[in-house]
């Protein structure tokens, strides 16, 4: 009754024997191949994981890079502002000074002509009194004057002055 709970032996070493056959066969053909599939996709993966890696750190260098050029940039144009604006402004008091000096200069110029126009109407002025004074002189000589001609000669001198003027 028992015969089924028994243990065989022989047929325990032969089931022994068969698996570990049956293993080594399967290692031999199956897991050398299967291994080899196995750790060219782990190179596969790790190669992947580098080169993702790498392009996470060209990309942080390059952002630096960027970011160092931007600054560089700003850095420079605020320079260039800075520049231009001094430019401008010693430029605008160029301007400014030149404009001083030429407005000083036709100040100069119109006052020298005034003077001159002034000379020139005091010249004529005294030319014409003089002219005056010869015909009232020979008016004065030609004719004997009374008090009355003498104030009208005077007065028509006077006259013809305020008019020349």
């Amino acid at each position: 009754m028992l015969d089924f709970l028994s243990i065989d032996v022989g047929s325990l070493l032969f089931t022994l024997l068969n698996t570990l056959i049956l293993f080594l066969v399967i290692k031999h053909f199956l897991f050398g191949r299967v291994h080899a599939v196995l750790e060219a996709r782990q190179q596969e993966v790790a190669k992947t994981y580098q080169d993702a890696e790498d392009a996470s750190r060209h990309a942080s260098e390059l952002e630096e890079e960027y970011t160092g050029l931007m600054q560089n940039a700003k850095t420079e144009s605020e320079q260039l502002i800075r520049n231009a604006t001094r430019t401008a402004q010693s430029r605008s008091e160029e301007i400014l000074a030149q404009a001083r000096k030429d407005s000083g200069d036709m100040l100069e110029h119109a006052a020298a002509q005034i003077e001159q126009d002034k000379k020139r109407a005091r010249n004529q002025l005294r030319g014409e009194i003089s002219d005056l004074a010869v015909e009232i002189a020979q008016k004065v000589v030609e004719r004997d004057l009374n008090q009355s001609d003498h104030d009208r000669l005077i007065s028509d001198f006077i006259d013809s002055v305020g008019d020349s003027q």
